[in-house]
């Protein structure tokens, strides 16, 4: 165990930035924070781990619980891009990426649910719903993106809500899901998505029909500016 705290403290610079330090300290935190909550506990136990000083440490989260999972959040965002490179999710049909990407993402959290539990309750207090808000639509974005998605109209948009909501309702599931492997869970994240893609594609069949209807401006135009 020394010669692992030894090897993580040597990872650093000599003068280590906050956010490497954080970096370097948050799943030791988010560990914790299931026996200690999302507090300064947590954090000083994840510093006597990695061998860190514990007042770098701490100044390193001066924001709160709310920067933690933050930071938290961030971290399983660039775990999950790790897990799954392009060539991979390239190989897969877009739902199949969508599917392995939440997938990867509840790999990545399953060892500390209760953090998570925890982590969902601060960001549900009425002052925190904002910052929740933006963290949804980041997990979903990052998500989106790894999936090759290049959308710059209201699709851009619009997919992210529906994923980030399909996300939220998943992880819900997720936090009382005993099923082996979490199964339940999985088929769970299954029938949404399922819903979602029958919802796009009978969205896209609308559009392609609406292609062909009549324009109320272009009949109006050609009555103020005829073609003869």
């Amino acid at each position: 165990m020394t010669s692992y705290i030894a090897t993580m403290a040597e990872t650093l610079p000599l003068d280590p930035t906050l956010d490497e330090i954080r970096a370097a300290l948050i799943a030791d935190v988010a560990a914790n924070a299931a026996f200690d909550g999302w507090g300064e506990a947590a954090v000083r136990m994840a510093a006597e781990a990695e061998g860190i000083d514990a007042d770098l440490a701490r100044l390193a989260f001066t924001g709160g619980a709310v920067e933690m999972i933050d930071t938290w959040f961030a971290h399983i965002d660039a775990e999950m891009a790790s897990r799954l490179p392009p060539e991979q999710l390239g190989a897969m049909k877009i739902r199949e990426r969508i599917t392995a990407l939440v997938e990867a993402r509840l790999d990545i959290i399953a060892p500390d649910r209760e953090s998570l539990r925890r982590a969902l309750a601060i960001l549900a207090m009425p002052q925190n719903l904002p910052r929740a808000a933006k963290l949804g639509w980041r997990a979903a974005d990052a998500m989106w993106r790894l999936a090759g998605d290049t959308a710059t109209d209201f699709n851009h948009y619009s997919k992210r809500m529906t994923l980030s909501a399909v996300y939220g309702s998943t992880m819900a599931v997720f936090l009382d899901d005993e099923s082996e492997d979490h199964a339940d869970t999985r088929a769970f994240l299954a029938r949404r998505i399922d819903g979602v893609m029958r919802f796009e594609k009978w969205k896209a069949g609308l559009k392609g029909r609406g292609d062909h209807r009549p324009s109320l401006s272009r009949f109006i135009g050609r009555l103020r500016y005829p073609t003869n």
